[in-house]
């Protein structure tokens, strides 16, 4: 992590009283009822299960589940993961019991992407996706190079959480004249508007309440709800874990996961800055921020904006790591004739993480500029195909054209010219499954082939 992230995030907790857990009492002098927590952000954690079991739904293929889990806003639906395992008991199972009336649809980007063929709206595109998804078998297209389990997943992860905890509730939303703190956010809630702008933002990064006490990897854990970490993730000891409040979603997963591999320090500094911002809320008990709190407020969201895109380049990052180095063992299999079958199926699961990721960081209405036409270009509509063909456009009618393209030798520099754009471009220091020492070796591996055919 950036020195300027982490300078930032200490001085600011030094201002205020250090808060442990993202717990907060109420402090909006017009209520009058019996409620001791200010706290909620039930309808994001709705939308994380909703999104968990969506990516459950993509893997059976089932169109009409997945729109079950996309956009129908029924009531009663079941919630598909995270459901209890032995040693992990979740306490909800169905999304009315986090919030009612939820969808992932209505608050997905609304903006073009450019990194999709046809140009869609973030909203297009995960209707599209679905669509797709439910023409295969349990979500994989192996002639277009599509998984749409990690395309939907990554993409709605981006499309939806990010878009609207950055570009809503830490942005405007967030302005000084928009939801006063000295006021209801709507007549009759317990918290005041910028306690609750703040909460719905913190409950998009998916972060169990009690995160600082936790270690990266014990984050990781409680999201592949292993049973050796149960009691640290059971924070209130109730012998279950409530999914408002102890379980690990989406890009808090990420951020942790980075971390526990890289040393990197994402996520307590997106979950300090969180904490710690909310605790300036707190400490206004009830009137309205001033300018200068306002002011470190801000500073606390940048923080945590910052952070949350360097979260998702470290992923699409080590991602394309991961396709480089399937491509190297496919050429391997290759020349030793056995069957690609399994490597290719690998490649293509992680060019859909790639791609997911990398669209994400287009939907948080933030221009990245040149880095953004680099990433499309160089990641381009779909994995390198055998034959050396890519997908290059969107046929008009549901599905796509593929034409010639480079080889998979030389995709495997785009490969290496990707991970050092996203490194420069959002000054990574995690940068897993780093292939960038191999440019010269592909360079020669490019040169050896060219001159075989020349010489053919």
């Amino acid at each position: 992590m950036k020195k300027t992230i982490l300078s930032l995030s200490v001085a600011f907790s030094m201002s205020a009283v250090a808060a442990q857990d993202y717990a907060f009492d109420v402090t909006l002098k017009s209520y009058k009822g019996n409620a001791s927590s200010s706290v909620s952000y039930g309808g994001q954690i709705a939308r994380h299960a909703l999104h968990n079991s969506l990516k459950k739904a993509a893997g059976k293929g089932d169109v009409d589940l997945m729109t079950d889990y996309f956009s129908s806003k029924k009531s009663g639906l079941t919630i598909l993961d995270p459901i209890s395992k032995d040693g992990f008991p979740i306490k909800q199972t169905k999304i009315d019991e986090l919030s009612k009336g939820k969808d992932l649809l209505s608050s997905a980007y609304d903006g073009v992407i450019t990194g999709w063929p046809g140009n869609p709206t973030g909203q297009e595109l995960l209707t599209q996706l679905i669509d797709l998804a439910g023409k295969t078998k349990k979500g994989y297209d192996p002639v277009n190079g599509y998984d749409y389990i990690q395309l939907i997943s990554k993409f709605t992860m981006g499309a939806v959480f990010y878009n609207r905890g950055v570009n809503h509730y830490l942005d405007e939303k967030l302005e000084a004249g928009a939801y006063p703190n000295d006021k209801p956010y709507k007549k009759g809630t317990v918290y005041t508007g910028k306690e609750h702008v703040w909460d719905e933002a913190f409950g998009y990064f998916g972060a169990p309440a009690n995160g600082l006490s936790l270690t990266p990897k014990e984050v990781v854990q409680i999201t592949k709800q292993n049973a050796s970490v149960f009691k640290k993730a059971d924070a209130n000891g109730d012998g279950v874990i409530d999914l408002k409040s102890e379980m690990a979603f989406a890009h808090a997963y990420y951020a942790a996961s980075i971390d526990a591999s890289a040393g990197t320090k994402y996520f307590h500094t997106i979950m300090q800055a969180f904490v710690d911002g909310r605790q300036l809320i707190a400490d206004a008990k009830g009137k309205a921020l001033t300018t200068a709190q306002h002011t470190e407020l801000k500073a606390y969201a940048k923080t945590i904006a910052t952070a949350w895109q360097q979260v998702i380049a470290e992923a699409a990052y080590k991602y394309a790591g991961s396709v480089y180095a399937d491509l190297e063992k496919i050429a391997v299999i290759e020349e030793a004739h056995g069957e690609v079958a399994k490597a290719y199926r690998n490649y293509v699961k992680h060019w859909g993480e790639l791609k997911g990721f990398a669209l994400s960081l287009e939907a948080a209405g933030r221009d990245l500029g040149g880095a953004q036409a680099g990433l499309d270009r160089l990641i381009g509509f779909s994995p390198i195909l055998f034959g050396d063909t890519q997908i290059l456009a969107a046929d008009g009618k549901g599905g796509f054209i593929q034409g010639s393209a480079i080889s998979m030798q030389e995709y495997k520099l785009n490969m290496i010219k990707a991970q050092n754009l996203l490194a420069k471009t959002f000054k990574l220091e995690g940068k897993l499954n780093d292939r960038t020492a191999g440019m010269n070796a592909v360079l020669d591996q490019i040169n050896k082939a060219s001159n075989s055919a020349e010489n053919d």
